[in-house]
Parts: C-alpha cells; structure tokens; sequence
C-alpha cells in the first residue's frame, strides 16, 4: 500500500476518471473533440467536487501533442508534464494568496507571450472569488479579448461573490454535490485495490460526514484506515469521529417505542454533544423511513420530526443541552401514545348516539292534583319533557288533560324565555304575536297576530325560534300556525 495519501493518489487524470460529474464531462470533451472552445471558463461548486482536477485535465487536454482532444495520450512529454505540474504552458495560480493587482498584472504579462511548446498557454486561478476589486478590474479587458493561443479556466467556491463583468467573459459550470452512492462506489474501488477490508456502513458513515465532497470523504478515509489498523469497521469510524453507533441508536429508539426507562440511555448520551445526538437521530430517522421500517409509520415519523426540529431551536437559543436531551426523549415517548385524528373520529363514531327518550317522564298525581298543579312547572326538567304521563290514581280525564294543558302550556314559556335570551326585541314580538293554543300528536298549534315590524323580525329569525321549539318539544314536532286578524281601532 503506498504511502501517498489516497486523494492524491486516486485524483482523476481523465474526464471518464470525474466522479459524479458527467455533464460537465461531456460538455468539455464535445467542445474539444468539436474545437469549439470558449477563451474562458469559470468552473464552481462545493469543495472537493472536482473543480480543480477539471481544470488540470483540461489543460492536459490543451497541451497534449494532439491537441485538442477529450482523450490525451499520455505518453507524450507534454501529458507527462501535465501530469507532474511542472509543463511551462500551464500556469496556475492561487488567488487566495495572489490576490492583487500586481500579481494579476505580472500573469497578463505572461499573457503577451507565445506558448513554449504546445498550442495554447492556459492560465489557471485557483479561488478566483478572493481577487480584490482592482484585481478584477484590471483582468476584465484580458479575459474578454485574450490572445488567440490564451486560454483561462477560473475555479471557485463561491460565485456569488464575482463580479457580474467577470461572470459575462466566461463559461460557467456549475459542479454539484457528488451524489452519496457514487462517492461509495468510488471508496470501494479503491479500498478493493488497496487491499483493505471494510464494512459498508462505516464508510456510510464517512461519505456522511464527507457532505457531497469527495476529497474530504477520501481524507476521512485515509484516517480511519490508520485508526482502524487496515480493516474499516462501523465501531472504529463511529468512535475515531465520536459519533453514535448506528446500533446504540437503535437500541434508543427501541427503549422509546417500547415504553422502557429511558435513564440508562440518558447516562450513555453525556458523553456526547446533545446537537451531535440531535442530528444523529434525524438521519438516523430518515434512514428509518426510507427503509419503510414497520416500527415506526408516517405520522410518528412525522412527531418526531417535529419535536427534534424544536429541540434544535431550544440549542440555538443556548438553552442546557442535557435538559433539551431530557425533554426530547421524554416528548418522543409520549408522542407515540398520541392518537390522530382519523382514530379519535372513528373511535367518536363507535359511541352508540343516545336520543332522548321516547318514554314519557311520569309525573304522579295524588288526590289533591288540582290543588298541585301550580307546582307542576318547577317540577319541569328541560329537554327532558316530551309528554305527560298520569298515573297512580284514577281521576277524571277532563282533570288529567286540565294538567297535560298546563304542563304544555309551561313548556311554550320555556320557550318564550330562550328566545328573550337570544333577544329581548324578538321576545317581545314573539310574546306579543304569537300565543299558545294547543299540542296535540306532536303538532304545536300557535295562535299569530304578526303585522308590521315584528311580523319581519320573526319571519327574520324564524329559525332560531324553530330551533327552540324542537329543542323543547321534540325534534319531531310540528309548527302549525292559526292567524289571528286583531280588531283595527276605530
């Protein structure tokens, strides 16, 4: 195994060797293949996206004895140079630390030159973002109208920051994120030739922490395998970068669903960092839902999700760190208990519906019923009093219907006084122009004198006064109206 760390020793030496960027690829070896070239690129993305090594092959591709081509030779001296970084029509510079004027002069005098051996000169500027304003301003006219021969290949993290003048001189290609099952594809080729054991989850865990950048990902790498002693496990990358292992953490999880004391997990937790934690179990949920786990289903994915986005709100306001660990915990054991609202409402519907009873309530006479009828309306319970039953003692009809009339007559009072609660105007027309008659077989006969102002009100708010009634009488009863012409005044 050599030596040489692996980002170094696996850097792509041709456009089929980028990773996770073909696109770009293929754009680039079109216009070469084509000799359709542009003076100048701007090439742009994350760090460790392959920007740099882009741009080296793209020269290598400018200077190789049968330029241009997509598919240097490399045997030539000039691939061989190229590939040493020492060809003398490559020039490349780090404007991070050549970001003045004087030294964007000095490149555009190398500029007025005529390459040494191959076609083109190309220049290259490393972080091209760091340049200072003047910087850029004297580079403008040369990147605009280079000599023929003169070719510039830009590379930066952060596009933002050029200028738009800049930006117009150039063809920009944006770099993406190398998309996680290509970066482990890639660290298991070389692991394969580099004869080294490993297990797939830990270099996971890696391309993880690598966060879309292949460079970091392989520097991780070269250190776990030293921690690791040349066999890459899940237990010695999690405890080399001091993460949780992905099986504690489902052991975690496990406690939770289960209804089991959370303490012990608690204790293991301190020796973390409670947003370390926090973001662990996010993706580890994540990983959760994409498997389709059956332990968990959509809305718990959900509530979770939810309390350990606030828990991550509480860090940020630099709230104690293990009491936040304490009170996820306790909220994700408790939001599993929580029923949605689908099963609360099919639980609602299962309850049989009580209806009021068909059964009259009795109400018992004795001899001395004429006398008590006055009492009988404090006896009323309302809604409860749909009829009047008699019984006991035997007394004469025209006495029982004496008190089914006064009974009924106490329940249509009960009903001028919730309409006087709804209004005081509309229970005064109500008690001025509508009167009791009779109910018989669940008809409500009332006598109507309505005219004038209150015959709209009432006709108004009608429904309120229906809904009275049957709220009194019964759902079932039926209003029937018996119109009164009241005498004019002579």
């Amino acid at each position: 195994m050599s030596n040489q760390v692996l980002a170094l020793k696996y850097r792509p030496k041709r456009f089929e060797d980028l990773i996770g960027q073909d696109t770009i690829s293929r754009t680039l070896s079109l216009a070469l293949d084509t000799d359709r070239l542009s003076h100048a690129y701007l090439f742009s993305g994350l760090r460790g996206s392959g920007k740099t090594s882009t741009a080296r092959i793209m020269a290598k591709a400018l200077v190789c004895i049968n330029a241009p081509t997509s598919k240097p030779c490399e045997v030539c001296d000039a691939c061989k140079s190229a590939n040493e970084a020492r060809h003398l029509d490559i020039i490349e510079m780090d404007a991070a630390s050549n970001r003045g004027i004087d030294d964007i002069k000095d490149l555009i005098e190398h500029t007025k030159y005529k390459p040494t051996s191959a076609m083109f000169k190309v220049f290259i500027i490393d972080e091209v973002h760091m340049l200072t304003p003047q910087a850029f301003n004297a580079l403008l006219k040369t990147l605009e109208e280079p000599p023929a021969f003169v070719k510039f290949i830009l590379a930066t993290t952060d596009p933002l920051k050029l200028p738009a003048t800049i930006l117009s001189r150039t063809q920009h290609f944006r770099f993406k994120k190398i998309a996680p099952k290509n970066v482990l594809h890639h660290l298991t080729h070389i692991l394969n030739l580099e004869n080294v054991n490993f297990e797939n989850e830990a270099l996971e865990i890696l391309i993880r922490s690598g966060e879309g950048s292949l460079r970091d990902t392989l520097t991780l790498l070269d250190q776990a395998i030293i921690y690791s002693k040349g066999s890459v496990s899940t237990t010695a990358v999690t405890d080399m970068m001091g993460m949780i292992d992905p099986e504690f953490m489902k052991e975690l999880f496990t406690t939770i669903l289960t209804n089991q004391d959370i303490t012990k997990i608690l204790h293991e937790l301190d020796a973390y960092e409670t947003g370390e934690v926090i973001d662990e179990m996010i993706i580890y949920l994540k990983q959760r839902m994409l498997a389709k786990d059956v332990m968990f289903d959509v809305y718990l994915f959900d509530r979770f999700f939810r309390i350990l986005g606030e828990a991550k709100q509480l860090l940020e306001l630099n709230s104690d760190g293990g009491f936040v660990l304490i009170l996820t915990l306790s909220k994700m054991s408790e939001a599993k208990n929580l029923k949605t609202i689908d099963e609360i409402i099919a639980e609602v519907e299962a309850i049989p519906t009580i209806t009021p009873s068909k059964v009259p309530m009795p109400i018992v006479i004795n001899d001395d019923i004429l006398e008590e009828v006055q009492v009988i309306p404090d006896m009323i319970v309302e809604n409860e009093i749909q009829e009047t039953v008699i019984k006991n003692i035997p007394v004469q009809n025209d006495a029982v219907e004496e008190v089914v009339v006064v009974v009924q007559e106490n329940l249509y009072d009960v009903v001028t006084a919730k309409i006087y609660d709804r209004s005081h105007d509309l229970g005064e027309c109500f008690k001025e122009c509508f009167t009791f008659n009779s109910y018989e077989n669940g008809i409500l006969t009332i006598n109507s004198s309505a005219s004038g102002d209150c015959k709209i009100l009432l006709f108004k708010h009608f429904s309120y006064i229906r809904g009275f009634i049957e709220d009194t009488y019964g759902m079932d009863t039926q209003i029937e109206f018996n119109k009164i012409v009241k005498d004019l005044p002579r």
